[in-house]
């Protein structure tokens, strides 16, 4: 499964606020850091927003920051909030045309696998992903002196 760039773009942005020094930052920075579109992360951003995982504040000293602690901030939320579809399948979606769908025990297999999945992803949390802050700002260029890879 592969997940849209919105979804690894809503992870960088979270990433970056929890090891930005500043804790709020303009999504100007954010997409210098990680080299992406600022058009894109605009959007994703105001996704975020909406899904209660960032504030943002318009206006001089305005920006981006975290709305939670990031120990209570799962990657699972993170990815159902960016993500609208999650059938591996076919018949894990809204629309079946497979002809063997409710008498194969693939759906069953493939549900089973996406709860396993969302279970790891909902016991992982940014503070998790983020347990290198200072190999994060190196990256990221947040460290005066070191430029971002």
């Amino acid at each position: 499964m592969k997940h849209t760039t919105h979804a690894d773009f809503a992870l960088r942005v979270l990433l970056y606020l929890r090891v930005a020094p500043e804790r709020r930052a303009s999504i100007a920075d954010i997409a210098s850091s990680h080299r992406v579109s600022q058009h894109h992360l605009d959007k994703v951003v105001q996704r975020m927003s909406g899904a209660g995982l960032v504030t943002t504040v318009r206006g001089r000293g305005g920006g981006v920051h975290l709305e939670r602690d990031p120990a209570s901030i799962s990657v699972g939320e993170v990815m159902r909030a960016m993500e609208s579809d999650f059938a591996v399948v076919e018949c894990l979606g809204p629309v079946r045309f497979c002809r063997v769908a409710g008498v194969c025990g693939a759906r069953s297999v493939f549900a089973e696998a996406l709860d396993a999945y969302f279970a790891v992803l909902d016991a992982s949390t940014l503070e998790d992903i983020a347990s290198n802050p200072q190999g994060l700002r190196g990256a990221l260029g947040l460290v005066p002196g070191v430029v971002g890879n």
